[in-house]
Formats: C-alpha cells, sequence, structure tokens
C-alpha cells in the first residue's frame, strides 16, 4: 500500500532525528520537528546546527531557508511520524522506554486517522508494541494495529537506524532498512516512506523481528571487539606488541580481527547488546560475557595509568580525546569520558584533556580536569594518554612521543 506524504514530523531532533528530518524535507516535502530542548530547536531554525556530522549543517540551512524545515517543542498535525528519542538503560541494565511514551504521549492528541508512526529508536524486542499501546491508551477514539488487526486508523512500524557517525548523511540515503511493521500494511505504509529517500533496498518483516536484527547486528560488533580487547590484555601479560599480532593474524585470508581500544561506547553498540540480555538473561551468555569484557576495559586502562603515574611526584597526565570514536562530538556511553572521571576520582595527577570537537567538558569533569589545547598538553605532560585516534593526533609524528610514558589505547603511534 504506498502513501503519499505532504507533511511529516520528526520527534527527536538528535543524531539520528535532524539528519532524517534534514533529508526528508530536502526532497520538497514540508518536515517538522520537534524536540524538547529550547535551544536545539532555536538553533535548527536560525539554519543551524547543535551537533556535529559533515556536510548537516549545508542542508539544514538549505531545508530552513527554503520553508520545508521546521522545528518546534510541541508536535502538530502530520501525515507520518519519525520518533527518533533516546533508549538508555536504567539499573541493572534494564530499558529506559521512558522517552518513548513521553513521545507518544506527546504526538497522541494531534495523531488524526489515516496516520503512520515509526519507531526508530533502538529499542528492545517488543518496544513497538508497547508505543501502540501508549498510543491506543491516550486515543480511545482511534483505532490502532493491535492484536495483528490489519484494517485501522493508525498504521504503526519500526525501522531502526543503521549510519554510522561521520557518514550519516551518506548512509541515510544508500543503506538498506529493514522494516518492520506490526501488520504488512503497516510495513508497506512505512516503505513507501523511506523510498521518499533511501536508495537502498527496504526489507519487510514483522516489527519483532527488525527490532532483534538491529540489536543483533551491534552485539556482533561487540562480541567481535571483546575478543581485540581481551586479546589486548592477554598480549600485556605475555609481553606481545597485540598490534603487530592482529596485523599478522589477519593476513590469513578469514581472519579479520579488529582493532583493541580503550572500551565501547556511543548509545548503539555499548547499549543494545544489554537489550537481548534483558530479554532471554538464561540464554544470552556470550553476549552478557563480552559486554562485561568491554565494559572492563576502561578499568584496565586506568590500572595502567595509575602504575605510570607511581614513578611521578606530582603526575601531569594528558588524555587525548573524549568522544566514543574518532572525528565526532558525541560523548555519549564514552570510554574516554569514563576513563578521566576514575582517573579524577582516583586523584591521580593534573588532568590536561585535549578534545578538539567539543567547546568545553561535560559537566562531570568541570573542575576535576582541564581543558587544553594538544600543543599546551604535550608541552606539560609527564604522561601521554591516547584513548580517541582523533585525525589531529593521528598527526603527531611518532618521534614527538618518545619524550613520555606513552599509552596508547588505539595504536596510532606503534
Amino acid at each position: 500500500m504506498i502513501m503519499h506524504f505532504k507533511t511529516i514530523s520528526v520527534v527527536g531532533l538528535g543524531y539520528i532525528g535532524l539528519p532524517t528530518a534534514a533529508i526528508i524535507a530536502s526532497r520538497g516535502i514540508d518536515v517538522i520537528g520537534v524536540d524538547i530542548s529550547q535551544h536545539a530547536v532555536d538553533t535548527i531554525n536560525q539554519g543551524k546546527v547543535h551537533i556535529v556530522e559533515p556536510d548537516l549543517d549545508i542542508v539544514v540551512r538549505s531545508a530552513v531557508q527554503t520553508g520545508k524545515l521546521r522545528a518546534t517543542t510541541t508536535p502538530e498535525a502530520a501525515d507520518a511520524f519519525i520518533i527518533a528519542v533516546p533508549t538508555p538503560f536504567g539499573e541493572n541494565h534494564q530499558p529506559d522506554l521512558s522517552y518513548i511514551e513521553a513521545a507518544a504521549k506527546a504526538i497522541a492528541p494531534v495523531l488524526e486517522k489515516g496516520n503512520l508512526v515509526i519507531l526508530e529508536s533502538t529499542s528492545p524486542v517488543g518496544a513497538t508494541e508497547k508505543l501502540t499501546a501508549w498510543l491506543a491508551s491516550a486515543r480511545p477514539d482511534l483505532t490502532f494495529p493491535l492484536n495483528g488487526s490489519e484494517d485501522t486508523d493508525i498504521s504503526v512500524a519500526y525501522c531502526p537506524e543503521r549510519v554510522l557517525p561521520g557518514y550519516v548523511l551518506q548512509e541515510l540515503v544508500s543503506n538498506d532498512r529493514v522494516v518492520g511493521g506490526l501488520t504488512e500494511k503497516c510495513a508497506q505504509k512505512a516503505v513507501s516512506l523511506y523510498k521518499v529517500f533511501v536508495k537502498g533496498d527496504c526489507l519487510t518483516t514483522n516489527a519483532k523481528t527488525a527490532e532483534m536484527a538491529k540489536l543483533v547486528e551491534n552485539s556482533f560488533r561487540d562480541v567481535n571487539i571483546a575478543f581485540a580487547n581481551e586479546l589486548s590484555i592477554i598480549c600485556d601479560t605475555l609481553k606481545i606488541n597485540v598490534w603487530e599480532l592482529i596485523t599478522l593474524a589477519n593476513r590469513h585470508p578469514r581472519v579479520n580481527i579488529l582493532r583493541p581500544g580503550p572500551g565501547v561506547g556511543g548509545h548503539c553498540i555499548a547499549v543494545d547488546p544489554w537489550f537481548i540480555v534483558s530479554s532471554d538473561p538464561e540464554n544470552a551468555r556470550l553476549i552478557k560475557t563480552a559486554r562485561e569484557v568491554n565494559d572492563g576495559k576502561p578499568h584496565y586502562v586506568v590500572d595502567k595509568v595509575i602504575k605510570a603515574a607511581n614513578r611521578f611526584k606530582a603526575p601531569i597526565v594528558a588524555c587525548l580525546g573524549l568522544a566514543f570514536k574518532a572525528d565526532i562530538d558525541d560523548l555519549r556511553e564514552s570510554p574516554a569520558v569514563e576513563i578521566v572521571e576514575m582517573l579524577a576520582e582516583k586523584n591521580v595527577g593534573q588532568l590536561l584533556v585535549v578534545e578538539p570537537n567539543v567547546d568545553e567538558l561535560p559537566a562531570s569533569l568541570k573542575g576535576k580536569a582541564n581543558k587544553v589545547e594538544l600543543q599546551d598538553a604535550l608541552s606539560h605532560a609527564d604522561i601521554v594518554l591516547l584513548l580517541v585516534d582523533h585525525k589531529e593526533f593521528k598527526q603527531i609524528a611518532t618521534e614527538r612521543m618518545l619524550g613520555f610514558v606513552t599509552i596508547d589505547t588505539r595504536g596510532i603511534w606503534e
């Protein structure tokens, strides 16, 4: 079933929602962006962006200037609603769906017969059904696809994003999409929306399978990263250069070991596997162990820094990078932030932080560390702790590092 869209609302204007809204607007469709942050709304309506993503500012500025994109804190009527809000976990790694519930209650009053609602937030299995139940509870005058009912006033589907920060605009268009409908009609209506801007294939399934697909994709990556991180610890014990070892092992035609790091960050890989574990803790043993290995890596790095700091009376530690991956400003679930926080808590020494992609330190580090420029850090440090392989750090000559105790968690100077 094909739907035609005059207006689309995107709820949540963060790292996924804003690029999605901008791309749709660039296709000539009116887009209403909704966010609880007045700062984000005001920034977007000025044709500017509040996040770092290559070329996003150009697309947003054009969309706002042509009148195809505007932002608001209050939902308005539209033909379709895309929900792209955070889904963190709470105590004991249990999924927190409060943002999805809040989004459902926010859009419910403006829903009209014939609307399509798509959940894009990475979610535990069953979240789309919960979203539908919250909408149905708020709007008893409308019918929803509960219990497999095909002929309903509102269609609901799930379609997770599958993009890489730094390449979001390209991958939103080029990547295949997994579209899971609560019914087949729901799935087909959602496909008609994504075909507005997606050049990749749109593969339809049911909502639960689509939810699980996103979790499995990131859990697969997490397990492989855990292997590399565990290998790096073993190599430290055995006095083996892990970077050389991985390079040699990867010469095997069927081996592709990833590079280790200080842990795993970001809202997806560091979070999604716990959603599977929470769904079936008895059987998700490998996935849980991988999460524990990766969650434990920051503690291992901190122990190495403490051991190095014991050589100095008043150690100065330069911490290079806070983002969860290279060349972005996203600090969500970042192991680098966690490591610097732990170093501050343990009073290891004076902490100099270099992060070229953010203007100021997160609240958790203010008063505990000093944000400085790279050259200042290298001029004063006793210990250089490389946490993120930003391009600025890759440009540092290896010889420049000879005067420091260097702890390189990304292997750029090896």
